[in-house]
């Protein structure tokens, strides 16, 4: 039943036309980032079998978790755009993208570190079965909204205007 509702909910934020005026933060990725949230947090207890001292420990967990790894991978998202856009301006010199590849990687480090750190936390807070269905319950969302985001790119593929 959650399952569904998550993909009824982020198919029609994510199908939303692309030109849709929105105030800053309110985009449809956000939009989608902030209801995949919501469906992990109200399939938390239940889903991984936390007892209620074991989720008052794991709820701020799992939100630091997934508030840095969106963070993350917005800013390695921006750090590869501007690699992109240096590259396509035509201007780019090894030094510049040597620069800017630095970043990108640098970014990518502190990735891992970051959220294997945050992942650490949460094991400490649970038995290694939680662990696994933690993990397990990641993977089956991220798949999901690659689904969703699959099915919505056909739809505007078979929706656009011939030219």
């Amino acid at each position: 039943m959650a399952t569904a509702l998550l993909v009824v909910v982020c198919g029609k934020v994510l199908a939303q036309p692309p030109g849709a005026r929105r105030a800053p933060g309110s985009g449809p990725r956000d939009d989608a980032f902030r209801m995949v949230d919501a469906y992990i947090v109200s399939n938390l207890q239940e889903g991984l079998g936390l007892s209620d001292e074991q989720f008052v420990k794991v709820l701020p967990l799992v939100k630091r978790f997934l508030a840095d790894r969106r963070e993350m991978a917005e800013q390695r998202r921006r750090a590869l755009r501007d690699l992109r856009d240096l590259l396509q301006a035509g201007g780019a010199t090894e030094a510049k993208v040597a620069e800017r590849l630095r970043e990108v990687k640098a970014l990518e480090t502190e990735e891992v570190d970051k959220l294997r750190g945050n992942l650490g936390a949460l094991d400490a807070a649970m038995t290694p079965v939680q662990q696994a269905k933690f993990r397990i319950m990641q993977i089956e969302v991220e798949q999901k909204i690659r689904e969703i985001l699959r099915e919505v790119r056909e739809r505007r593929r078979g929706e656009a205007p011939e030219r």
